[in-house]
């Protein structure tokens, strides 16, 4: 399968792993990760989220985990090719099972999430067969540091779910930016911003193409530092 290229690092791709997407992309660039030491990524695919992180935060060291040993071995290869690989580590770990004594300045993911037909009831209740949202807000809750972030992207019909989730175990959500992919039409994604303590919610509203295949100019403008854009795509 093709690799996907950005300007200081290049993704190795496989039809068995999740592949570069947009949400991807988009935690990637809009997560706060300009306070962090210590990063977690939950699930890492290929590596993409903490490889632009890394490139994000020159200081902070990143730990990934998936439960897939080929997307291991996979961000393994990104890691080890990237020039930040001194700063990542991955394991082939299930995140219910991991036990560390570490405490995490960001914990962040892109959970899995099924789109088959069916409800939306069903859609949202039946996250993942592997780990669950209320699994993955547990886990991290019990890893986050006191002054730590917990942020995912998820789809806007799991908002109020995971929201409900967070604040039983004591997260309370800072930040909302609600992500539209073409302006004028609904949000279908949210990415969400979780801390041990309450503050005042900074609310973000986000367009990825201002036209059909016309990338917005607040897309183009957060991404500049990561995509080589093609002529036709910056309108």
């Amino acid at each position: 399968m093709k690799s996907f290229k950005f300007k200081q690092f290049e993704i190795q791709q496989s039809k068995n792993v999740f592949r570069v997407g947009t949400d991807g992309v988009l935690l990637g660039a809009l997560a706060d990760v300009g306070h962090a030491s210590h990063v977690l990524e939950v699930g890492t695919g290929t590596g993409l989220i903490s490889l632009m992180l890394a490139q994000r935060n020159v200081r902070a060291d990143f730990l990934g985990l998936d439960i897939n040993e080929e997307a291991a071995i996979l961000t393994k290869m990104n890691f080890e090719n990237s020039p930040f690989y001194v700063r990542l580590s991955n394991y082939h770990q299930d995140f219910k099972f991991f036990e560390t004594e570490k405490k995490f300045d960001l914990i962040i993911s892109n959970p899995p999430y099924f789109e088959e037909s069916g409800s939306e009831k069903d859609k949202i209740a039946r996250q993942t067969v592997e780990l669950n949202f209320r699994q993955l807000i547990e886990k991290s809750a019990e890893l986050l540091s006191e002054n730590g972030l917990f942020s995912v992207i998820i789809p806007i019909e799991a908002g109020g779910v995971f929201i409900l989730i967070a604040e039983e175990n004591k997260l309370f959500l800072n930040r909302r930016v609600g992500i539209k992919g073409i302006e004028g039409s609904k949000a279908k994604r949210l990415i969400l911003e979780f801390s041990p303590t309450e503050k005042n919610l900074e609310e973000v509203e986000f367009i990825i193409e201002k036209s059909p295949r016309i990338y917005s100019d607040q897309y183009l403008e957060l991404t500049k530092e990561f995509h080589v854009f093609k002529k036709e795509n910056r309108g």
